[in-house]
């Protein structure tokens, strides 16, 4: 386990010369705002010791060097948009903030490429490529507010991953900075390198373990000028899930392929204060198809519908804001019906994701806590969010311990993974280590170790280095 030191007076000081008084804070008010980021459940929160908020690649290169200097850990921190604990500081230090940075510095419609800061908004970013008539396809469900560093940093994934794949197929190049303070720019605007190592693709999803991304150039795509979005509603929870194999296999290639169980759709429309049919007993199943032409469109439409019915749809409506407006709230709407909640998002291959469904939905029946459930069902990203309610803090331990031991093995058995798009984070580095193949991990590990000897970078993230 490594040791740190913990901030000093001359820390604080090294950190004010490097990037001004007004952007580092050890106030009270400030260490108590990023002692967590999305998680609720207060045994995972940890102060920082100082909270910094360079303005520059080059600041946060010498933040670096003076964490390494000092032995001080370093947690960096996007929109603090993780579920999986991914930017609490597990062992106090500096918490890094990527806000100042946020330039969109260049969209190049020849190239079809944008360059952007890390601290950007995912919103801003697409708002401004589709203007241009471009399209950023990565497309997380918190893009309102989350930001494009974090989403690199974590490969986030969302509802257009099933068409054009999670946040690293949408980068061609990045800029970081490395857990030693130098800074590299990897990666190049080109459909293909075959020279050397692929270090952009190590460092995204690396979670902010291997380096802090302060610049990308992101891939655009033409804009699709037909689109269609249609709600299919089921009242049969094996019928819901038996849609996705069937819209695979017809070779629709669709955007999107969301599913809400009935829990979802009750608690998301009551927090948005909408109700769509089938409020009391239906099962969603959202699906975006798009095309270049409108004849294609119309042919995809009907075979949509067609496959809908022939699965058991009991309507198959177009799908309006309205039903987008569900889907992103989700996972909020949980928090009035439970402050503790832990979120889940693990992804089987494609074809199993209706067996993984059925499956552990039967488990959880055994368990007292509440379970809502989600999936990126195109691509097989399954998210349960369990909600505490009225147990102790030792009831929900072991309820979710015990619900874990059963899950995770059967994941693993229909050769599934712990996460799809949310990342290990903090939360669930001991099944990280349980789960990974031994020589895989032994490989992880020592990637670590020669990129960051001290262990200061985002340290108590993805296993124990």
């Amino acid at each position: 386990m490594s040791k740190y030191e913990p901030v000093s007076a001359e820390v604080v000081a090294a950190l004010q010369t490097a990037l001004g008084a007004e952007y580092v804070r050890t106030d009270a008010e400030t260490l108590e705002k990023y002692k967590t980021d999305e998680e609720t459940d207060h045994r995972y929160h940890h102060l920082p010791e100082v909270v910094v908020w360079p303005g520059s690649t080059e600041e946060v290169a010498a933040v670096m060097k003076i964490a390494n200097q000092y032995n001080v850990p370093v947690t960096p921190r996007s929109a603090g948009t993780s579920v999986s604990c991914g930017a609490i500081p597990v062992y106090g230090g500096i918490v890094l903030l990527l806000e100042r940075m946020d330039k969109i510095e260049e969209l190049n419609t020849e190239g079809m490429y944008m360059v952007v800061e890390a601290g950007a908004r995912t919103v801003e970013i697409q708002e401004k490529a589709n203007a241009a008539g471009f399209l950023y396809a990565g497309d997380p469900c918190s893009a309102d507010s989350c930001l494009i560093g974090g989403n690199i940093a974590t490969n986030a994934g969302g509802n257009k991953a099933v068409r054009y794949g999670t946040t690293r197929d949408q980068v061609y190049a990045i800029e970081a900075v490395t857990p030693t303070g130098d800074i590299v720019n990897v990666g190049a605007r080109l459909k293909k390198k075959s020279t050397g190592y692929c270090l952009e693709q190590l460092i995204m999803g690396s979670e902010g373990t291997l380096g802090i991304i302060t610049k990308a150039t992101l891939k655009l795509l033409p804009l699709c000028p037909y689109k269609l979005d249609l709600l299919a509603i089921f009242t049969d929870l094996d019928k819901a899930v038996g849609l996705v194999p069937n819209l695979i296999k017809a070779g629709l290639n669709p955007t999107s392929v969301e599913f809400m169980d009935n829990a979802f759709v009750r608690s998301s429309s009551d927090y948005c204060e909408l109700k769509l049919p089938h409020y009391e007993d239906g099962f969603y199943v959202i699906v975006t198809v798009e095309s270049f032409n409108e004849d294609e469109l119309e042919s995809k439409m009907e075979q949509l519908d067609e496959i809908c019915s022939a699965s058991g749809a009991t309507d198959v409506l177009e799908a309006d804001d309205r039903v987008w407006k569900l889907r992103r709230n989700c996972l909020e709407s949980t928090r009035v019906l439970s402050l503790v909640s832990t979120s889940d998002d693990l992804v089987v291959p494609v074809d199993q994701i209706a067996n993984c469904i059925r499956h552990l939905t039967k488990v959880a029946e055994n368990y007292n806590f509440k379970l809502f459930t989600l999936a990126h069902a195109g691509d097989g990203n399954l998210h349960f969010q369990i909600l505490k309610g009225e147990m102790s803090d030792e009831q929900w331990e072991d309820e979710v311990s015990r619900f874990h031991a059963e899950a995770y093995p059967y994941v693993y058995s229909l050769g599934g993974r712990l996460s799809g798009e949310h990342g290990i984070g903090a939360k669930k580095v001991e099944a990280m280590e349980k789960y990974t193949e031994p020589v895989e991990m032994k490989m992880m590990k020592e990637i670590k170790r020669a990129l960051d000897p001290k262990n200061i970078l985002n340290p108590g993230k993805v296993f124990n280095a």
